[in-house]
């Protein structure tokens, strides 16, 4: 692992070494396949060794998300169940802070420097140790974005597998559905704590890549990274590309970006012009993947593919696809609905949350499970999402999906980010707003609203239109650049 702004290196000696000396000390601790252990760390090389240690002890491991407050970290560790904490002087306020909040976690370590109330990681690192010679695989156990209440915990059924068998689900899609090798050299931009940079550089490593971990993610620094690193594969979120595209032309053509293959984008909706716009720059390598946290299954769909099915989010690679209505009928090409995936069998469960568990999943079969987001199959199997059923505008009876809406002012030269939500109307039930970030140099005002309305019913059917236009400083994006919709539609929750 290289840190892509500091060159800080990790090899593949010092992570077996210190990866199997952390189990080793764990295991001394008392922990055993099945017991947790919490990471609060900004990006940083030593996680990935936390990481590998739990992954060949059996162990599940739970990242948390270094941007909560401290009550909803605390919340995640203490509800996790971890006996042992581990954390980054990157972050030292917040593992200050929860110490008092989560007394069952019994040892408590520092990397990067001193935290009060934390001993030095260091002392688990010693090279006089015994090796575990069981070393059952761990997985991760990560906990939703909270859109409705507490974060939940997502538990995946640990394998029956020893660490350096195949077997994972990931690992073999890496390397099957995307072509991941030793030879590659692949650029994570977004935090460790979210599942699919945790994930995806911890295949890159089972797989003998080389994994650049960015600190964080800055447009132009990202492409300083894919010419100096020579970068073959990354994965990035949409907004990473509009931030990107939002650079001078001149900028982003000053950068040698020849070396990469494959990029991969997931995690949220990607407006089709912007795919457009990056497949034009970085040629048809972009390949799009749609799944969730809950891994309960995923779809596939390349650059050529999507040429020819525009919008889609592609063909089932993980899992069984069906499309069903309130009632749990299937449906047939062409119709909406609700989005399931069907396993072997269930493949997770929200953890202490046996109500949502069973919400999760179909009302006739055990092993189809959704998360709630909906869309529709072509005749071809491809699939097509049009939100997440949350957030549908059922304005006058009519279904208005945001994420339609939103795509067309994506590209807006105006607009710099944009989310679309519902906002309470006493004849309509609901009427739509767009909420806008606007690029530097512009500011809001009543004809720059209307020429976004404009702008919309020129190009979609006029009754899903925004009504109304507000401007804000900034839009609430997580650091994953997924949407924070729901801090919105609190917002907007009363009728004026």
């Amino acid at each position: 692992m290289i840190m892509a702004e500091s060159g800080r290196t990790l090899t593949y000696g010092e992570l077996e070494r210190s990866s199997a000396s952390i189990a080793s000390a764990l295991h001394g601790m008392g922990l055993r396949r099945g017991d947790v252990i919490a990471l609060l760390s900004d990006n940083t090389v030593e996680a990935f060794a936390v990481y590998w240690a739990a992954i060949r002890s059996g162990l599940y491991i739970t990242a948390v998300n270094w941007h909560l407050a401290a009550d909803e970290a605390a919340y995640i560790v203490s509800d996790c169940g971890a006996r042992v904490l581990f954390a980054s002087a990157g972050v030292r306020d917040l593992a200050e802070e929860i110490v008092a909040l989560t007394p069952q976690v019994g040892y408590r370590y520092s990397f990067g420097g001193q935290i009060v109330g934390h001993q030095p990681y260091d002392v688990l690192i010693d090279d006089r140790f015994e090796a575990l010679r069981d070393q059952p695989r761990g997985t991760e156990m990560l906990y939703s974005s909270g859109t409705t209440g507490r974060p939940k915990g997502i538990k995946p059924v640990l394998l029956d597998l020893q660490v350096d068998e195949p077997g994972d689900p990931l690992v073999g899609m890496l390397a099957h559905a995307f072509g991941i090798s030793a030879g590659d050299r692949y650029l994570s931009p977004a935090p460790v704590y979210h599942a699919a940079p945790l994930k995806w550089c911890g295949g890159v490593h089972a797989l003998g890549g080389t994994v650049v971990l960015m600190e964080k993610f800055d447009a132009t620094a990202a492409l300083t990274a894919i010419q100096a690193h020579r970068i073959t594969v990354t994965q990035m979120v949409p907004t990473m590309f509009i931030r990107m595209l939002q650079l001078p032309e001149d900028v982003r053509h000053s950068f040698d970006t020849s070396t990469l293959r494959l990029a991969v984008h997931a995690a949220a909706p990607c407006p089709p012009d912007v795919k457009q716009a990056m497949i034009d720059w970085w040629g048809p390598i972009l390949v799009e993947y749609y799944g969730a946290t809950e891994g309960h299954g995923v779809t596939v769909v390349t650059t050529p593919e999507w040429l020819n099915k525009r919008g889609s989010v592609g063909r089932a690679a993980l899992g069984t696809l069906h499309i069903c209505d309130d009632e749990g009928v299937e449906l047939g090409p062409g119709d909406v609905g609700t989005v399931y995936f069907e396993r072997e069998q269930a493949p997770f469960e929200y953890h202490n949350d046996p109500e949502k568990t069973s919400s999760a999943r179909h009302p006739g079969h055990d092993n189809w499970s959704t998360v709630g987001d909906v869309g529709y199959l072509d005749e071809d199997g491809y699939l097509f999402l049009t939100d997440r059923k949350a957030f549908m505008i059922i304005s006058g009876g009519v279904n208005i999906y945001p994420q339609e809406i939103e795509n067309v002012l994506a590209l807006h030269p105006k607009v710099s980010d944009v989310a679309v939500i519902g906002v309470p109307h006493p004849e309509m039930g609901e009427q739509v707003k767009a909420v806008i970030e606007l690029r530097d140099g512009w500011s809001g005002s009543e004809e720059l609203a209307a020429e976004l309305i404009d702008y919309v019913r020129e190009r979609i059917a006029h009754y899903k239109a925004p009504r109304s236009v507000d401007f804000v400083g900034e839009l609430p994006r997580l650091a994953t650049g997924k949407l924070a919709k729901r801090k919105l539609q609190q917002r907007y929750a009363e009728a004026p």
